[in-house]
């Protein structure tokens, strides 16, 4: 009977999660030869090939595909059954800030896998425009934020990745002689860089609708009251997107800061800024 290496899974998942062989070696301590190596070994247990050729890029393949959610079910059994009989022992209380986009499109499985693997954390998670979660980042209110940043080479607020901001909803309306936006209050980075490209590309627009909360702007834009600007990564599945269409223009990218607020290190944050930074870098 043959025995699926969990090390070779785990080089995959993290292959694909941080979107490339180069840089899961570095975060798994191996060379890039290593990291095929690991790949390689897996293909030859599996009998079958994971990757194919995407120009310059090796994506996953039908079977990679196929694999792919298997290899996370697997490995978190591992973790969780070593987490069991470890002595590693990771308590306390995190309090996470975060915007209402993130909170409802991208964390509740990262959250999720979290606290099944560590049961003894205790998660509070508040949602706030990223502005007031960057002013806020070095007081009392959070322990971890994670918000957007304009500020692509931040020294203070360092970014750890980047995402294409998209338009959202239906794009015909853009076709009329006035634009309709469905945003959320001013203050929101999405507004701003909206707006922004509206004016100089010589776009007329109105905001007809505002809303803080991304399930609020959803059920507005399915009734097509209006478009929005999200972050691409964001948006939900229910809605289509574009880069930029003849009408409307690029809107460019977007950074994202994840920023540890405690003086003092704490293991309890350390490991949710670190299953946060490799699910989603």
């Amino acid at each position: 009977m043959k025995n699926i290496s969990t090390d070779s899974l785990r080089t995959l998942v993290t292959v694909i999660e941080v979107g490339g062989f180069a840089k899961a070696g570095e975060l798994l301590g191996l060379s890039q030869p290593a990291v095929s190596l690991q790949i390689k070994r897996l293909e030859d247990v599996l009998g079958r090939k994971l990757f194919k050729k995407q120009g310059q890029r090796q994506v996953l393949n039908q079977y990679g595909e196929l694999l792919l959610p298997l290899a996370k079910q697997m490995l978190q059994q591992n973790d969780a059954i070593l987490q069991l009989f470890t002595n590693e022992n990771v308590t306390g209380k995190i309090r996470l800030g975060i915007p209402s986009e993130f909170a409802a499109r991208i964390l509740p499985a990262i959250i999720g896998d979290f606290v099944a693997l560590y049961p003894d954390v205790s998660l509070e998670v508040k949602s706030r425009l990223s502005k007031h979660l960057l002013s806020v980042a070095r007081q009392d209110q959070f322990d971890l934020v994670l918000a957007l940043n304009e500020n692509l080479n931040s020294e203070k607020f360092p970014v750890f990745m980047q995402d294409q901001l998209v338009w959202v909803g239906d794009l015909t309306l853009a076709q009329n002689e006035v634009v309709t936006l469905v945003t959320a209050p001013e203050g929101c980075i999405y507004r701003r860089r909206a707006i922004e490209a509206l004016q100089l590309a010589g776009i007329k627009y109105r905001i007809i609708y505002s809303n803080a909360d991304l399930t609020g702007l959803t059920a507005a834009l399915k009734e097509g009251l209006g478009i929005t600007v999200l972050a691409k990564s964001t948006v939900p599945n229910e809605l289509s997107y574009q880069l930029q269409t003849k009408q409307l223009p690029e809107l460019g990218q977007i950074g994202i800061s994840l920023i540890k607020c405690a003086d003092e290190p704490e293991h309890a944050v350390d490991k949710l800024a670190e299953f946060i930074t490799l699910r989603l870098s």
